[in-house]
């Protein structure tokens, strides 16, 4: 413990809402707190998922929390994203769910009709993702405690056959595709709280990518190097990660990357890059590049992937940075997300 201690190198006084953002906040919290203490002198895990070694077979599990307000918004709503959240966790680590947990925090006062919809909300999302709910915990806390209800999820799969998702696979040339538009549920959740006064029809891109990704793993196997579902922080976080664990460039072409045009209004009226926008429907995939097009083509033909894209490569420099080329013939250096301009998107 003493060493654990010793290493520790997180700082700050205390916790604040960009800890929780996915940014670089939160990476300094996990990396300089948790990982330390928790991990020791093991490798940290890296993505959306642990591998646990059950009697010689590696399954994966991951869990999520889930915290987001309004309860339901265009086109889903906490129980359906609490399901997807933790079944798409797994997909981009290569694995298939096979199970959930899940854990309710209700605040005494809540109305019965508002948690039996996100009950049956939750079971719809399950049986689309063909996933089950194994079992789960319910806990209540004193009025105004909680803001309506939080949920947990804890899912376990098993590896998809042929794949070897990690950031040591990556390799320069390798290109950098985009299942579809990017922006769509954090803008939608701040429309839902009436927080921007926008006319747009936008919906929540809330779903389950794992038929997605099972397309990339029947069409090109191997040759997906790394994956990552794009939530908090969104795709300049993920990528930015990805660029710092394997010491490599990410460039991007901004022409590229599929942004509907209602959340590019938002974010320039707020001041906000989409790259940075949270999504809960899409994902991000480097796959090495004489297999980009059969792995777009396989993208493209599955439902929900008409508008995927290849938004960019891997080079060598700006080693361990995103850079992005822009509409003008300009770049410009993404960092990761810094603050947390839209608290309590998932």
């Amino acid at each position: 413990m003493t060493s654990a201690v010793s290493k520790v190198r997180f700082k700050d006084r205390q916790v604040e809402m960009a800890h929780g953002a996915g940014g670089k906040a939160s990476r300094r919290l996990i990396d300089g707190l948790f990982a330390p203490i928790l991990f020791g002198s093991a490798p940290v895990p890296l993505g959306d998922a642990g591998y646990v070694n059950v009697n010689g077979t590696y399954v994966a599990i991951t869990t999520d929390s889930f915290v987001v307000t309004p309860l339901r918004f265009p086109g889903g709503s906490i129980g359906d994203l609490a399901v997807n959240g933790t079944v798409n966790d797994l997909a981009v680590s290569g694995a298939r769910a096979q199970a959930l947990v899940v854990s309710y925090v209700l605040e005494a006062g809540l109305r019965t009709e508002i948690l039996e919809a996100e009950v049956w909300a939750m079971a719809a999302a399950a049986s689309a993702a063909g996933v089950v709910i194994a079992g789960g915990d319910t806990k209540v806390v004193e009025h105004g405690k909680a803001d309506q209800m939080y949920i947990t999820t804890t899912g376990i799969g098993h590896l998809i056959p042929g794949m070897n998702i990690s950031p040591a696979a990556v390799r320069c040339g390798d290109k950098i595709l985009l299942s579809g538009p990017i922006g769509d549920h954090g803008i939608t959740i701040l429309l839902a709280r009436g927080e921007l006064d926008l006319d747009a029809e936008l919906r929540s891109d809330t779903r389950s990518v794992l038929p997605l990704v099972e397309a990339l793993a029947d069409t090109v196997g191997q040759g997906v190097h790394w994956m990552r579902d794009p939530t908090r922080g969104g795709v300049a976080t993920s990528l930015n990660e990805l660029a710092q664990d394997c010491g490599l460039a990410i460039l991007l072409s901004e022409d590229a990357i599929p942004v509907r045009n209602e959340v590019r209004g938002a974010c320039e009226l707020l001041g906000l890059d989409p790259l940075h926008i949270a999504n809960e429907g899409q994902f991000l995939a480097v796959v090495a590049a004489d297999q980009a097009a059969s792995a777009l083509r396989a993208l493209r033909l599955m439902p929900g992937g008409r508008e995927a894209s290849l938004i960019g490569e891997i080079g060598e420099q700006p080693a361990g940075a995103v850079l992005v080329t822009t509409q003008y013939g300009g770049s410009r250096i993404v960092d990761m997300l810094v603050g947390d301009p839209l608290p309590r998107i998932c």
